[in-house]
């Protein structure tokens, strides 16, 4: 089983930066796919960035050029790095870890920390 555990989130003022954390353990194939999604009241979960294991990055347009997501292989974790926060950036945060396809596909999820940008 794997367990994910993120970090970080909270409430900052328009313009403030957070930096989200995620930790996972367990049985964890070392080719992965790490994630950050997202999900405000009354809209579905979306994708906000994600990085697999080899380092490739990909973000939605909204984050591009103020989110940095990275990782640590050797320690299973994740970050997500937050500036020019907005206001529509308030959503739980919800970290994920995937790998494999068909049958073989595993994907784990935490429980989600909130992040609140006030105006």
């Amino acid at each position: 089983q794997v367990q994910l555990v993120e970090s970080g989130g909270g409430l900052v003022q328009a313009g403030g930066s957070l930096r989200l954390s995620c930790a996972a353990s367990g049985s964890i194939f070392s080719i992965n796919t790490m994630g950050w999604y997202r999900q405000a009241p009354g809209k579905q979960r979306e994708l906000v960035a994600s990085i697999i294991s080899g380092g490739s990055t990909n973000y939605a347009d909204s984050v591009k050029g103020r989110f940095t997501i990275s990782r640590d292989n050797a320690k299973n974790t994740m970050s997500l790095q937050m500036n020019s926060l907005k206001p529509e950036d308030t959503a739980v945060y919800y970290c994920k870890i995937y790998w494999g396809a068909g049958l073989s596909r595993r994907d784990y999820w935490g429980q989600g920390t909130q992040v609140t940008v006030s105006s």
